[in-house]
């Protein structure tokens, strides 16, 4: 599924680090890192700041405070999947042509595409089991073929960090299964992976690291560690008592008190 990746160590550290929207904080007060190589579930409640914090990573939100190393990566080693819900499928766009834009990050808007690209798609939809619906046009796929589809498109794009929001949301578990070991195998070429989840057992049987958010941090470390019964029910506590559109960061205002 491509090259090993090698060189020397690219840890993505946090420094309390806080984002949001609109100057309303989502996520605040975020310190830990991300060792090169790494398999990261990150978990906590609905609105806990998981998404915000796969978007700080990405460069669509710009830290309200705090910083992000990225450790000598450069934004073209790091792809991004986002939620199903926002990805349009209303394009004429067949199969393959989805899974060629995945050269686009080295090649850039006009670089051409040959035999050797086409090649390398062919074979990434092979190894996500849809080789046979290259010409198939995109309207035309289940959720779980079109999931297949958008990994095969990360597989051609070959970056050294992969984040993905809820790749298995609204999938079955077959595609499911078949899913989650691409996510080990990337692992194990040495890339970073970082998988907003909702699903406790699947994170427990499949992501040797966890977070678990509630718009502060909870606890990182390994997932044994984190997703105790304390933790879970600490985060669905922090829940209860988030204030929506919270204008300032607590935690900023009782430093000042």
């Amino acid at each position: 599924m491509g090259g090993r990746c090698v060189g020397h160590a690219m840890t993505i550290t946090l420094r309390n680090l806080t984002a949001g929207y609109d100057r309303h904080p989502a996520l605040h007060h975020i310190s830990g890192a991300f060792k090169e190589g790494s398999l990261t579930a990150v978990t906590g409640p609905n609105g806990g700041g998981k998404s915000t914090l796969l978007k700080a990573l990405i460069g669509f939100l710009r830290p309200m405070s705090g910083h992000i190393d990225f450790g000598g990566l450069k934004p073209t080693d790091i792809a991004y999947l986002p939620q199903q819900s926002a990805v349009d499928r209303s394009f004429p766009l067949h199969v393959l042509d989805v899974v060629l834009l995945g050269h686009w990050p080295r090649r850039g808007a006009f670089g051409g595409i040959g035999a050797a690209e086409k090649a390398r798609a062919l074979q990434a939809l092979e190894q996500v089991g849809m080789g046979a619906f290259a010409h198939r046009p995109i309207a035309a796929l289940s959720s779980g073929q079109w999931q297949r589809v958008l990994f095969a498109r990360l597989i051609v794009q070959d970056a050294k960090v992969i984040l993905l929001d809820e790749p298995f949301a609204v999938i079955d578990g077959h595609n499911t299964h078949d899913l989650t070991h691409i996510l080990t195998h990337w692992q194990g070429e040495g890339r970073t992976v970082i998988a907003v989840m909702h699903d406790i057992p699947l994170v427990q049987e499949h992501f040797p690291q966890s977070i678990l958010l509630a718009r502060e941090l909870v606890a990182w470390g390994s997932t044994a560690d984190v997703l105790t019964d304390a933790n879970l029910a600490k985060a669905a506590h922090l829940a209860g008592h988030w204030v929506e559109h919270a204008a300032t960061c607590e935690r900023d205002e009782r430093a000042r008190a």
